[in-house]
């Protein structure tokens, strides 16, 4: 009985090693080359030669030159190039290089076929959904043709795009892909599985016909600079390639060849893969390929030679000794090296290690002083001092703190002392030895070629003194990249008043804030010394003191003009939800773009609600429909209707739609908006509200009903593309 069910057991054994073997001998018999291309298994052509659907790959001959491609019918595309996942890294990643159209509009004959989506010129959608691809990370968006704005889809919230414009203020270096004729964005870490393109055309100094096109691609810096700002050009390639990263299912890891220490496999767990998702790579020391069975051989090191013909490994006249996975080196015996050694060591230790210890304390003391000395003139230091010294009367007002101030006040930046984290840095909580609690704000990046504006910008903003704006204390220089000190505002921001704090937040508190908010703004566009746009207003922006008054705070890509300037940019920054969309369209930033950004925190204070839901409903676009309809009732917070005084409500809504009207010269200025804001404060019950007569299609009356059976109209609107990343330090 044992012998049998012995006899059972190595008969089980033999079948499972000849499955194996036939296996991998049918996966080496397979055709691993379609033309130029190499195909690596998992991938493979014809029956049983490819790990899974996903990895079949079809070789056909394009029929206009001939050429042999390799086609994924997975995903419907063809592949110019597959490449193996190397250990270099923490999680290694297989990539794919596939080909991709080239999106254009007005070059001629369309290529592609073409969708409005919100005025857009939109182009196919790459959807990767359940297959074991994403978009990797090496791609670009890239733009090219007069006043367009190309952008990524299908990736919200985020916004990713970039805009080209042929306006002469624009024009750097006419060889770079800079935002003069030809725009260029990274594309973010991250990207996932599905995204499309979009292009936008501005309707200002367009000429109708004129060529664009756009594209997402890993070879941009392949192209000649001499072609880069020629759409005709890409227009007549029609394709460009699109890096994809690749994995293989779990569930078929049983299936390979990674089974010993020669390869490691790692299960995917970053939020861009669905659960189930593996890759594997051949160890260190070994080369070839993780899926096949023994595909990962030893690398012999001391075969390798430098480009000098010598060998890399073991010189100094030691051989090398190749061992698995690895090498180490054997060194000839020298009976009279260990009595050189031994006398050397014995006259020389402790002098060296005095010498050399002494030597470690003065050089490491005097690299740190180098290095703050290199980081306060690149960060503009020997500017600001210039500035300081000729302004007079403002030397006391900005100071100028040394790393060793702030690390003292903020405990070495210790993650207890974090007040906040943003998209240009970290704010922490810092005591000063004269007492003084302050915020210092540690940014995360620097954009060199913008630090003599940021000196410039820093005195300005030092010496405003308004009580309803966050007062810029001073600045540290000598960090990586320019650390600011501001006052310390206690009571936290207004949006997490609104939509995270208690009901405690009346009427009263609510329009106090606005009057607050609009006085400041009202002396940043009209008294300030040089007038100022602050370009990112939002309710996280507006701060509250220990007796709730409200402070504007923020000024991280504000800007200061003249009057007379037009504020022309290439890049678009700001907030979603909060951004004129005139300003997007334009690329024009002016004091009306700061209206219509106070018009959505007048919307936030009057509804309660958040400024872009989950669905990408756009909140002051309903409010204003709202209004209009006269359904006013219906979207105020219900934390205010048992408010007495609705004359007020009333009046601030009629404000907050003429504020958001989507016509910047419709828009009322700060100091209007201020001075209405005080009057409607002081409004008495059965008071009417003022209404603009040039405001008839812009302000409406509203019959107020409280009927609390009275239906709510859902209105909804399509997404906008309301920002851009930006770079680092903008």
């Amino acid at each position: 009985m044992f012998l049998s069910k012995m006899k059972n057991v190595f008969l089980l054994l033999v079948h499972l090693a000849l499955a194996i073997f036939g296996s991998a001998l049918a996966k080496n018999n397979c055709q691993r080359n379609c033309g130029s291309v190499s195909i690596p298994y998992p991938f493979g052509i014809g029956e049983a030669c490819y790990l899974s659907k996903w990895h079949e790959v079809q070789c056909h001959r394009n029929p206009a030159s001939g050429q042999l491609l390799p086609f994924l019918p997975g995903i419907n595309k063809t592949v110019l190039q597959i490449n193996l996942p190397r250990q270099r890294a923490s999680t290694p990643y297989g990539s794919i290089r596939i080909q991709m159209d080239i999106f254009s509009t007005g070059c001629g004959s369309p290529t592609n076929v073409f969708l409005k989506f919100d005025g857009n010129e939109v182009g196919d959608v790459l959807n990767l959904t359940g297959t074991p691809f994403v978009i990797g990370r090496a791609n670009d968006v890239v733009g090219i043709g007069c006043n367009i704005k190309a952008s990524l889809r299908k990736i919200e919230p985020r916004i990713v795009g970039c805009v080209s414009t042929c306006a002469p203020e624009a024009r750097m270096d006419k060889k770079g892909c800079n935002g003069y004729i030809c725009c260029r964005k990274k594309a973010p870490d991250v990207i996932g599985q599905v995204t499309g393109l979009s292009i936008l055309g501005d309707s200002i100094n367009t000429t109708i016909g004129r060529c664009k096109v756009a594209f997402l691609t890993d070879e941009f810096d392949r192209y000649p600079s001499s072609k880069i700002s020629d759409p005709r050009w890409f227009y007549a390639m029609k394709h460009t390639t699109v890096q994809l990263r690749w994995s293989i299912q779990t569930v078929n890891r049983s299936s390979i060849g990674c089974s010993d220490h020669r390869c490691k496999c790692h299960n995917l767990t970053e939020y861009e893969y669905e659960i189930g998702y593996s890759t594997c790579a051949c160890s260190s020391g070994y080369n070839g390929n993780p899926y096949l069975l023994g595909g990962c051989k030893d690398i012999d090191e001391c075969r390798i030679l430098n480009n000098d013909g010598r060998p890399r490994y073991c010189r100094g006249g030691s051989m090398c000794v190749n061992t698995p996975g690895g090498y180490h080196c054997v060194f000839h015996k020298n009976k009279a090296l260990p009595i050189i050694i031994g006398v050397g060591t014995s006259f020389g230790v402790l002098i060296s290690v005095g010498v050399a210890f002494w030597l470690y304390v003065i050089i490491k003391r005097q690299r740190q002083i180098n290095r703050k000395k290199r980081f306060f003139k690149r960060n503009g230091g020997l500017l600001l001092q210039q500035q300081l010294n000729s302004t007079a009367g403002s030397i006391d007002k900005i100071i100028v703190f040394t790393s060793n101030d702030l690390n003292r006040a903020t405990e070495n930046f210790s993650v207890n002392r974090v007040l906040g984290k943003g998209g240009q840095g970290t704010v922490y909580k810092g005591m000063l030895v004269d007492g003084r609690i302050v915020a210092v704000k540690k940014s995360t990046s620097v954009d060199e070629h913008r630090l003599e504006h940021f000196i410039n910008e820093l005195v300005i903003l030092a010496q405003i003194n308004h009580r309803n704006i966050v007062k810029v204390l001073g600045c540290c220089l000598e960090t990586e990249v320019p650390t600011l000190v501001y006052e310390f505002v206690p009571n936290g921001d207004l949006s997490n008043l609104l939509h995270h704090g208690s009901d405690n937040s009346p009427w009263e508190l609510r329009l106090a804030i606005a009057v607050d908010i609009a006085g400041a703004l009202s002396y940043l566009h009209s008294d300030a010394s040089i007038k100022i746009y602050h370009r990112d207003i939002k309710s996280s922006n507006i701060m509250l003191d220990e007796n709730r008054k409200a402070k504007l705070s923020d000024f991280g890509i504000s800007r200061s003009v003249n009057v007379a300037n037009t504020h022309l940019i290439t890049e678009v920054a700001g907030t979603a939800g909060y951004m004129d969309p005139e300003y997007f369209q334009t690329m024009l930033y002016t004091d009306k773009s700061d209206v219509y950004s106070f018009g959505v925190v007048l919307v936030e204070l009057i509804t309660g609600e958040k400024t872009v839901t989950q669905q990408n409903r756009c909140l002051a676009r309903d409010f204003a429909l709202a209004v209009k309809e006269s359904r006013l009732v219906e979207v105020i917070d219900v934390k205010l209707k048992d408010n007495h005084n609705i004359e007020q409500v009333t009046a601030v809504a009629s404000l907050a739609r003429r504020c958001v009207s989507p016509r910047g010269p419709k828009r009322p200025t700060m100091r209007e908006v201020s001075v209405e804001l005080e009057r409607i404060r002081s409004l008495q019950l059965g008071a009417q509200p003022m209404v603009d007569s040039d405001e008839e299609n812009e302000v409406l009356q509203f019959d107020i009903n409280w009927d609390s059976s009275a239906s709510t109209s859902q209105f909804q609107t399509a997404a906008t593309s309301e920002s851009f990343l930006l770079p680092p330090g903008t």
